[in-house]
């Protein structure tokens, strides 16, 4: 029989205790663009998830305090982003409250359906819009993908315990 490790002492639930274990959870970078009325929102996400290959979706949480929630709220389009390790300033820039997320040195254009299509990127999606659903103090946004490109070059930036970081061999 395997003896059980000392798992040390649990603690209650709490902002704090998600925070903490999930900073634990190397993640992949994404950024989520949009059309707002005063022009391109965006933000840093690391919950972005494949949901379903047949229609191709995909799902992402934003929490309903967040600059971007009024665009993403009201947007029939996303664009989702996949960064590269070569652009960790860029993902610490649409994470930054008050930053101009779209002004120099971001490299952009307007997409299909006027989506803000970031430059340089791993791979990218314009997406629709079919549902926001209502969890806690966030909403997790459902969007169907309509067309893309995966092919950009390099590697993919990840988000463990606090950083940005690239894979190591």
């Amino acid at each position: 029989m395997t003896a059980t490790p000392d798992l040390g002492t649990p603690r209650l639930a709490s902002p704090d205790l998600l925070r903490s274990v999930f900073r634990r959870h190397a993640a992949g970078v994404a950024v989520i663009t949009a059309r707002g009325d005063a022009g391109p929102v965006g933000f840093t996400a690391t919950s972005l998830t494949s949901v379903s290959a047949e229609p191709p979706m995909l799902s992402f949480g934003i929490g309903t305090g967040a600059s971007s929630w009024p665009a993403i709220a009201g947007a029939d389009r996303v664009g989702v982003h996949i960064l590269g390790e070569h652009q960790q300033e860029l993902a610490a820039t649409f994470a930054r409250s008050g930053a101009d997320r779209f002004g120099a040195p971001t490299s952009w254009r307007q997409g299909p359906e006027g989506v803000p299509v970031l430059d340089d990127v791993l791979a990218w999606l314009v997406c629709r819009v079919v549902a926001r659903v209502p969890a806690g103090d966030h909403r997790i946004v459902l969007a169907e993908v309509e067309l893309g490109d995966p092919a950009g070059p390099g590697r993919p930036l990840l988000y463990h315990q606090g950083r940005f970081n690239g894979l190591r061999e």
